[in-house]
């Protein structure tokens, strides 16, 4: 098996071999003064492509034939929902990254994801409630699509309080990483619920295979808003995880020299 182990050797990341600027990505040191340089272009970006959107949506779509205002709604629902299913898979990957290869980077970068995603989770079944109310007659059902998103609420809190269950970093790391790569194949099922399923909710209204059901014009704000809330979600996530690389390389040279101002002999 010498050959299978030198052929890993050759293509998996580690700190002998040529993939060295894989390991550079990991250092918090790294992260938090790269980060700084690019927030104020992330947000800058975000602000300019929601304000884009919402007035787009709210102002200049038009009404549904069958829902009439009341369906404008849906340019915060669905990108809520959007970013709280891809959420949960960069909260995965970054504990699977954490597990696999040992960096502290990752395992912060899934804790700042988790109370990120947990409030998008909120806001998806809120919008859905309210939204229900006038289409439905009723602000909650236990459909499958609903229940699905409820339990990746709990997945979000569940991975979120495993990091406070113990008392040393490495156990609480290792159970929420363990805990949100199982809980990834809640994503699939919450995705394909309307259609495994009878289901009160609608088809999705984005698919990979076909053309979306809605009219352009009401599509195309649509796609503003979920590209802004993706760039309102790194700015999120840039800014809890350097809060959080700040709390635990507290005692570290380089924080109490480029951030408490302490010059360090």
């Amino acid at each position: 098996m010498s050959w299978l182990s030198k052929w890993l050797s050759k293509w998996l990341p580690n700190e002998s071999s040529n993939w060295q600027w894989f390991y550079r990505l990991g250092s918090p040191r790294w992260f938090y003064l790269r980060s700084g340089q690019w927030l104020p272009w992330l947000s800058l970006a975000a602000l300019l492509v929601l304000a884009t959107g919402l007035v787009w949506g709210l102002a200049f779509a038009p009404e549904d034939a069958k829902q009439g205002n009341s369906f404008r709604i849906i340019y915060l629902h669905v990108p809520v929902s959007f970013l709280a299913l891809a959420g949960y898979y960069i909260m995965a990957i970054a504990g699977a990254v954490g597990l696999i290869w040992k960096m502290k980077l990752s395992y912060m970068v899934m804790k700042s994801a988790a109370p990120i995603g947990a409030v998008l989770t909120f806001l998806a079944l809120f919008t859905g409630a309210v939204w229900g109310k006038p289409t439905w007659g009723t602000y909650w059902v236990w459909d499958a699509r609903i229940t699905s998103m409820l339990i990746l609420l709990f997945l979000y809190l569940g991975v979120l309080a495993l990091q406070y269950a113990f008392h040393s970093n490495e156990a609480g790391n290792k159970a929420s990483a363990i805990l949100a790569l199982v809980g990834t194949v809640n994503i699939p099922i919450i995705y394909k619920s309307v259609d495994w399923w009878y289901t009160l909710h609608q088809p999705a209204t984005i698919k990979l295979t076909s053309a979306p059901s809605m009219h352009p014009d009401m599509f195309q704000p649509l796609l503003v808003m979920i590209l802004g809330f993706y760039c309102f979600y790194v700015v999120a996530l840039f800014l809890f995880t350097r809060a959080e690389i700040l709390r635990r390389e507290r005692k570290t040279a380089w924080v109490k020299e480029l951030v408490l101002g302490e010059p360090q002999s």
